[in-house]
This record gives structure tokens, sequence and C-alpha cells, in this order.
């Protein structure tokens, strides 16, 4: 065994040590990213948020609901048998940033999609105590009467197509009118809208067919959350497929 007395008693031999550690725990670290394409799996039906979605997530992160709510489902098997499947990388890989978290006031929401229906998500969301007696949450009764403001939506999705997110200029040139064909299903445009999101909802979300709400878009970020990935069917992908 080496004498660490050595390098306890030389400071410079000591320094030396932990530069050569760091080093190699450096290279180990880093060379993998020079010769791997993504680090991220390709998992089968992740798609860019809607414009509705995006608008919804955007309201979600203003109200400071992650701070009281995750969206990471850890590997242990308390969490996924309460939550659902753990969550992925991939399922993340549009956030900017993402929401994942430790602090759970509320409950984890990576599964919340379609767990309720739309008309329980609008009376949680104007009087949480009214369907969970012992929340703590504060009412957002205000959303049902604000409209939502989209006419910068194209530059939204602008924005996020610049750090990554693979919007097409098809979509940012009709991001406006998706939003509304998704909010408002009896407008046109329902089934292009569908074409370029796949498994995308349109209907109305708030109750209210006339307008569209700031409700309406965060109902629709929230229905959307866990739906995508198929877990019937998913298989890890292998490393060598990533590249």
């Amino acid at each position: 065994m080496f004498d660490h007395g050595i390098l306890e008693r030389h400071s410079l031999l000591l320094v030396v040590g932990i530069l050569i550690v760091v080093a190699i725990g450096g290279i180990v670290e880093i060379a993998p990213l020079f010769y791997l394409e993504s680090t991220i799996e390709k998992v089968q039906g992740m798609r860019p948020y809607t414009p509705l979605e995006l608008a919804g997530r955007a309201i979600y992160m203003r109200e400071g609901c992650y701070l009281c709510h995750s969206q990471m489902i850890r590997p242990l098997r308390d969490e996924v048998e309460r939550y659902g499947h753990y969550s992925l990388a991939a399922e993340s890989m549009y956030d900017h940033p993402f929401q994942w978290g430790s602090k759970r006031t509320g409950p984890d929401l990576a599964r919340v999609g379609g767990k309720y229906s739309d008309e329980w998500h609008r009376a949680h969301l104007a009087d949480p105590r009214s369907v969970v007696p012992e929340s703590v949450m504060p009412p957002y009764v205000f959303l049902e009467k604000n409209e939502l403001r989209f006419d910068d939506i194209a530059d939204s999705l602008r924005a996020n197509r610049i750090v990554g997110v693979p919007y097409t200029e098809d979509m940012i040139a009709n991001a406006r009118a998706d939003l509304i064909a998704q909010a408002m299903p009896d407008a046109n445009g329902v089934d292009a809208f569908q074409k370029r999101y796949p498994k995308a909802s349109a209907r109305d979300f708030d109750g209210d067919p006339k307008r569209i709400s700031e409700m309406d878009a965060l109902i629709a970020y929230l229905q959307m959350l866990g739906t995508l990935v198929d877990f019937s069917t998913y298989k890890a992908d292998a490393p060598e497929n990533r590249r």
C-alpha cells in the first residue's frame, strides 16, 4: 500500500496528486462528449411544445408553480409506484429551463397529463380546496378572466429554436394559427395543426369556447405532461445508437 503520509507531509506532492486525480476524472467525464453525438437517448413520441402549451408553460413559470411542484420522478420504488414510470432525460430535452426540482409541497406533475379531466383542473386552479380539502395551494381563478396574449408567440418559438428546439419555419409561420386551432377546434386549420404536432389535443380547455384565456394555455400544458412517450412499448436506446 502507498504510504499516504508522504503526501500529507509534503504540500507540493499533495497538490500534484490532486491535479493528477482531477485530470483523470476530467478526461473520463469529457472524453465521451467528443465521440457521442448526443448524451440523450432518442425516444419515440417526443415533440416540441405546441404554441398553446408553450404559452401555458410560460404561465406555469410566471406564477411560480415550480416552487411547489417538481417534474422529475426518481427511479425509486416508492416514487414509481406513486407517480408512474421514472422520468427520462429526453422528456426534458425541449425544456428551457427544465422543471425537475426537489420541492414537493404539492405532488410531482411529470405524469399529470390525462390523469384528471379539464373540468377538474379548472376547479382545482380556481379553488384548490374544492377538490382537495387539505390543499395549501393558492387560488388562480384570475386565469379564467385573463385573456391570453399571444401576438408574440412566433417570437417565442423562434427564441426556443436558437437554443436547440427543432421548430421549423412552417411551425413558426403558423404559430398563431396553431395556437387558435388548438384552443378553438371549430376554427380552421386543426388538421394542419395536428399534423405539425402529433398527439396534440385540440379542444376548449377552459370551458369558454368563445375566447382563449390563460386558463386554456395552462391546462393544455398540464394535460400534455407525461403523455408523449408510450411506456408500454418504451425500450432504452443502446449507447451505440445515440451517435
